[in-house]
């Protein structure tokens, strides 16, 4: 069993080659297309059948190689991050961080059982996205909100909306509606009331992004 260790950029990929011992047998680089992956397989083959491929757990940058390794059949373990990071501050070398890197990741595989093994993205990625861009679209709500509630606090200090319910129809038009009682008025400031404006309608748009979002997440978890 041979295993190739990936140091994964944008641009290039560093491949070690190590023996079940962890003896480097060799080192080579390739681009980050489709057809150099290509060539890369052809290029292990020679190494024999038995081989996996390890790769630093950085999918930003190693996506397309994972999805054509797998999509012809070869295994691959993903190495986190924490594992190597002892190895490159102990190995460093100028000019040649890229090979004592992917050396790193091979003989980490090597040593540490039960790694994860890639598989093809399918419903998961599609779920973890999904939820990852729900969790901003809510976080950007809840900043808004807060200027909301400070700009409506220097329109009238002695009212305010029930927490927690910047997220509601009803919560909106009551807000809208206490501010075309203010607008006109001597010591309000117009400014301050079209901001708030301009707020409220940002939450109702996230709110239905949001909504929306949690419709398609349901549809995906539900099976």
């Amino acid at each position: 069993m041979v295993t190739f260790g990936i140091d994964a950029h944008k641009r290039t990929h560093t491949v070690v080659v190590v023996d079940d011992v962890g003896r480097q047998l060799a080192t080579g680089t390739v681009a980050t297309t489709t057809g150099a992956h290509l060539e890369l397989l052809g290029w292990a083959e020679g190494f024999g059948v038995e081989r996996r491929w390890a790769v630093e757990d950085c999918r930003h940058v190693s996506r397309r190689l994972e999805r054509d390794l797998l999509g012809a059949g070869e295994t691959i373990v993903r190495v986190p991050p924490k594992l190597m990071a002892e190895s490159r501050k102990a190995a460093r070398t100028y000019g040649k961080s890229d090979p004592i890197d992917a050396l790193a990741v091979a003989r980490a595989a090597l040593r540490e059982p039960g790694l994860p093994t890639a598989r093809l993205d399918g419903p998961e990625r599609q779920l973890r996205l999904l939820v990852d861009h729900r969790d901003d679209l809510v976080g950007e709500r809840t900043r808004i909100v807060l200027r909301l509630r400070w700009h409506l606090h220097e329109l009238d200090p002695a009212w305010a909306p029930a927490p927690r319910s910047l997220d509601r129809a009803a919560t909106w038009a009551a807000i809208e509606g206490r501010l075309d009682q203010l607008a006109g008025g001597d010591d309000v400031n117009p400014v301050v009331v079209r901001i708030a404006r301009s707020l409220i309608e940002r939450c109702r748009g996230l709110t239905i992004d949001i909504n929306a979002l949690t419709g398609e997440i349901t549809a995906i978890v539900t099976p």
